[in-house]
């Protein structure tokens, strides 16, 4: 129905209709005086006349644009002031060139670059001022590195460490205050360490020492 689909209507989906239906005349829209209709018409404009158009003034258009440009040419949306860019450019842009953004203000940007970092670079975000962003960290660390976040002052994190730690790096934690982080270290940590918790506050705690002592006796435990 014409009311459906419109280009001129204040309404982004009825443009969006129109613009799917009608891609060609997307391109006559790239800098209309409407920030939506300019929006959508960046999603289905020919690529080459989208990665000659100056920034946008609209954070939303810009958005667009770092959505569809190809990854080597996201460098200039590195520093962009919205922060919903630079986490589109942070879930596109070569691994390797994530490093530009490991000290961005904003932890939403951060934590997505926490979620591609090439592993060998992980490390250098275990100090991150936020929680969220640790505990990502702490779920792609190389086990051999978890013991950077042993010591955590977040539980969540330690947590996570706990739950893959090496048996050795366990052992430094069966005396974590938080008992789900002692209780994931008594299933990792060696046999002979574990049997100091043996009366621990936690009854939880106490049956996995239990068990795995038994296991040990049974033969399915080392």
């Amino acid at each position: 129905m014409p009311g459906d689909v419109c280009l001129i209507a204040p309404s982004g989906r009825q443009i969006d209709r129109f613009l799917r239906r009608n891609p060609q005349y997307a391109q006559e829209y790239l800098t209309d005086s409407f920030w939506e209709r300019r929006a959508i018409a960046m999603r289905y404009a020919p690529l080459e006349m989208v990665r000659h158009l100056p920034h946008d003034a609209d954070e939303v258009v810009r958005r667009v644009v770092a959505s569809r440009l190809p990854i080597d040419d996201l460098g200039d949306y590195l520093r962009d002031p919205d922060r919903e860019v630079r986490m589109t450019v942070a879930a596109r842009i070569a691994p390797e060139r994530l490093t530009a953004l490991l000290g961005d203000d904003d932890y939403l940007v951060r934590l997505q670059v926490a979620k591609r970092l090439p592993h060998g670079q992980l490390p250098r975000m275990a100090n991150d001022e936020d929680r969220e962003v640790r505990k990502e960290i702490a779920r792609r660390l190389p086990t051999f590195a978890l013991r950077l976040l042993a010591k955590d002052e977040d539980v969540e994190v330690r947590r996570i460490v706990a739950s893959r730690v090496l048996s050795d790096d366990a052992m430094q934690m069966l005396g974590d205050a938080d008992w789900v982080v002692r209780l994931e270290a008594v299933q990792r940590a060696p046999l002979e360490d574990i049997t100091e918790l043996v009366d621990d506050d936690e009854p939880e705690v106490r049956a996995a020492v239990r068990q795995r002592l038994n296991d040990f006796l049974q033969g399915d435990d080392k």
